[in-house]
């Protein structure tokens, strides 16, 4: 029997995105970009200033940080072995070690503080994705690290907050809650994890792993047979000791002069194990339901997002709190008293309410710019370049040569007005501007284009 001839023709490549990740372009780029420059804005008029965070760090500076018995780490974190190297590498899922790593590294004790900070980008967790929650995520994030004061705290709730407004968001609420600190967290997490104990057999799998990894993840659990037993768990308020019921009290005094909208959540924890005191959340009520992004096979089949239903009632679009002892657990000597939050941009894109804000350097063009013949093509990136300094965009073809098609194209697109430049013009030095509207046109000296063509309403 003849042997199968195997063929040596290596697969063809798949020719779309992975799971989870996705194309942005056109005018989904735009919104991202517009929010992205209004949040800057705020952010800067409260006094942040800039970094840009690099995407890969060092694992343990998530792992020691983050925390065991998170999910970002027991599960989402995506690790990487560079080549010839025995060093652990993650692409970061969050922005907040790395922006402690940054500020231990350079040396920002030295500055004025607290040393305020914000920063926009990818991070990636390899989570379940759905509309708003995907495995390549962009976030904006604060950071205000050097200071314990409660002040700082308000500080960043109220900027986050007045970001989503910005951005359209309407019916906010702020839901807030303190863990406590080292002094008096113990207690109460002794207290919680004797209460769950007693009801262990009806708990979820995760849960039951939970009593011994990470106890205040009990409260972050959102399976429903869980739900009924969350209800009547201990709160950790009632376990504040002084300096920390003071804080919080300040927190919320703040938060009541700012006017924002505010409740107190007994089970808010957060998922990540560096926070303490404050802890916060705000949602946008009145969304409708989630849907999962369906993908029964990643290596076949392209996500699709565009289509799926609006995010759930009271979905988080940020979330943050104060992680005191952040800089210790990465082995830094001493504590940095530090307080953040990270706001979820895809949910805020992808959200009915988005005003769609439009980036500053985007400006609807109203040039179509037609060029007839090779005489007139050469001296055409002149004329391009006087309508740049002039900061007037345009749209031109620079394949098409029918003036009926380039005038077709600029029907189509709504164009207000056509540059017309042939081979009379480019020997004349002069060019043709036509009203798309009443079809009436006037040629002009090149020398006096700019100043014509800001006259155009």
């Amino acid at each position: 029997m003849a042997k199968k001839k195997v063929s040596s023709k290596p697969n063809p490549p798949k020719l779309h995105s992975l799971k989870g990740m996705r194309d942005i372009m056109g005018d989904e780029y735009y919104n991202y970009q517009g929010f992205f420059e209004k949040a800057q804005e705020v952010a800067i008029y409260y006094g942040f200033n800039p970094i840009e965070l690099p995407i890969l760090e060092y694992e343990d500076i998530f792992t020691s940080s983050v925390g065991i018995g998170t999910d970002i780490i027991d599960k989402e974190m995506y690790k990487l072995k560079p080549p010839r190297s025995r060093d652990k590498i993650a692409m970061r899922p969050e922005g907040t070690a790395g922006s402690m790593r940054a500020y231990i590294e350079h040396g920002m004790r030295s500055l004025p503080q607290p040393v305020m900070l914000y920063y926009y980008g990818p991070f990636f967790r390899h989570d379940k994705p759905q509309r708003g929650r995907l495995r390549e995520l962009r976030q904006f994030g604060l950071e205000i690290m050097g200071t314990d004061k409660s002040i700082a705290d308000a500080l960043i709730i109220q900027a986050t907050v007045l970001i989503l407004k910005e951005a359209g968001a309407q019916d906010l609420i702020v839901e807030v809650n303190s863990i406590g600190d080292k002094e008096c967290r113990p207690v109460y997490i002794r207290e919680l994890t004797s209460y769950y104990k007693k009801h262990i057999a009806d708990l979820c799998p995760n849960c039951k792993d939970r009593i011994k990894t990470n106890p205040l993840r009990l409260l972050d659990c959102k399976e429903e047979e869980c739900q009924e037993i969350k209800e009547g768990a201990p709160d950790s308020v009632s376990f504040l000791d002084p300096e920390c019921k003071k804080h919080f009290k300040e927190v919320l005094e703040y938060l009541e002069e700012m006017n924002v909208p505010y409740q107190i959540n007994k089970n808010l924890v957060r998922g990540l194990s560096y926070y303490t005191r404050t802890v916060f959340e705000v949602k946008v009520e009145k969304e409708t339901e989630d849907s999962d992004i369906e993908n029964n096979d990643e290596d076949k089949k392209a996500d699709t997002i565009e289509n799926k239903k609006d995010f759930s009632e009271g979905l988080a679009i940020a979330g943050g709190g104060r992680y005191d002892y952040l800089a210790k657990a990465m082995g830094h000597k001493k504590d940095i008293p530090s307080v953040g939050v990270s706001i979820g941009v895809d949910r805020i894109v992808m959200s009915s309410w988005y005003k769609k804000l439009s980036p500053r350097i985007v400006k609807k063009p109203k040039i179509y710019f037609i060029k007839l013949g090779l005489e007139a093509k050469l001296k055409s990136l002149n004329i391009i370049e006087i309508l740049r300094q002039a900061k007037i965009p345009l749209v031109q073809s620079i394949t098409k040569d029918s003036i009926g098609a380039q005038l077709a194209i600029a029907e189509k697109l709504k164009i207000p007005y056509t540059i017309i430049f042939g081979q009379k013009e480019a020997m004349d030095n002069s060019v043709i501007v036509r009203d798309m509207k009443n079809r009436s046109q006037k040629t002009i000296n090149i020398e006096d284009l700019q100043k014509y063509i800001k006259t155009l309403k």
